[in-house]
């Protein structure tokens, strides 16, 4: 799943701290036996999805939530994951926040927007900087939350990708990027 040589790049990022808790998980992932999992998910589950992946390309995450400032009823939305992965011959090379995406353009992220227009942008930077995008996630912390750590009542190996599939349908997360012709959410 992950390169011997995995690089992380602006660690010191705010980004990174939503990020990193993820890193240790999957590298605990890696290191147990296949009957291992971590709120659903296994090590063959994820490496299946990686190896089905274009020999070169990016993932993308956006998780954004709604905080309340001041008299701010209505709130305002505050991006609080935003990595880019590079994937290579089905595994992960380098990690890296959307902070690292200035570089090619991408506004800071503090500025990002939930919303197709920002949607773009974003991906329009991991292309430039990283590869094409075959998956991109964007979504709010409920959903977020949800599908990554699921049901803390379960165990064993939940069907993350119908689970995802069914937050598509339901509105509650939007999925772009080059793979997504070649799989359909009925």
């Amino acid at each position: 799943m992950l390169a011997e040589e995995l690089v992380v790049l602006d660690a010191a990022s705010p980004l990174w701290r939503t990020a990193s808790p993820l890193l240790d998980a999957v590298l605990k992932l890696e290191q147990c036996d296949e009957n291992y999992s971590w709120h659903g998910w296994n090590k063959q589950q994820m490496s299946s999805f990686l190896e089905r992946l274009p020999q070169k390309c990016s993932l993308v995450v956006g998780v954004w939530e709604t905080s309340l400032a001041g008299d701010d009823a209505m709130g305002h939305e505050v991006l609080v994951v935003g990595v880019v992965c590079e994937v290579v011959a089905g595994e992960v090379q380098t990690i890296r926040t959307f902070d690292a995406l200035n570089e090619a353009g991408l506004k800071l992220s503090g500025s990002l927007e939930p919303g197709i227009d920002d949607a773009i942008e974003i991906m329009s930077a991991a292309r430039i900087q990283v590869a094409s995008v075959a998956w991109a996630l964007y979504t709010d912390k409920a959903t977020w939350d949800e599908w990554l750590f699921g049901n803390s009542d379960e165990k064993g190996v939940v069907d993350k990708g119908e689970a995802l599939a069914e937050y598509v349908r339901q509105g509650r997360c939007v999925i772009m990027g080059s793979q997504t012709a070649h799989y359909h959410l009925s």
